[in-house]
């Protein structure tokens, strides 16, 4: 997932400045995925739990100035904090610190910021409003963006990544 989140991201980035973020955004996503375990054990649906870490994801861009890589225009920001305020107060997660409690206890890579990108900022890729993308990767290896993609009819959860046949669920 971290891979893929990365790899996703990168590819709205400016060419020229994909390398010097990718290690920032594959350890940026790492910590999200503390955050989105604790936001199922704190009850969210697994949808809810997914728009958290992207909510966290585009405070991240803002605060760095990524605009292009943003889904939310800027100006939506605080009501997507809104929406899950008390989670985030609870796990000290604020714009400004988008990882909150779940930063690593060494932080994260650096990445240059382009704060200049917030004077006039585009938001190329940002949709208004409260629409969740599922990523879907096929098998060879394309990533397709949810919106206007057809279920598959054949889908096996064993199968999907990370999953240990040998673990039992509570």
């Amino acid at each position: 997932l971290v891979d893929l989140h990365t790899g996703i991201f990168l590819d709205k980035a400016d060419e020229t400045r994909r390398e010097e973020r990718r290690e920032h955004l594959d350890e940026f996503f790492d910590a999200t995925m503390d955050t989105y375990v604790a936001a199922l054990r704190a009850g969210f649906t697994e949808a809810q739990a997914r728009e958290i870490t992207h909510v966290q994801a585009n405070f991240d861009f803002f605060v760095h100035g990524w605009t292009e890589m943003m889904e939310i225009p800027g100006d939506e920001l605080e009501a997507h904090y809104r929406r899950y305020e008390e989670f985030f107060v609870e796990h000290a997660i604020t714009i400004d610190d988008p990882l909150g409690e779940f930063r690593p206890a060494d932080g994260i890579a650096d990445a240059p910021a382009t704060p200049e990108s917030l004077e006039r900022p585009e938001y190329e890729n940002a949709i208004a409003g409260f629409a969740d993308d599922v990523y879907v990767e096929t098998a060879d290896g394309e990533t397709l963006v949810g919106d206007g993609t057809d279920e598959p009819d054949d889908v096996d959860p064993t199968e999907a990544p990370g999953i240990d046949e040998d673990v039992e669920a509570d």
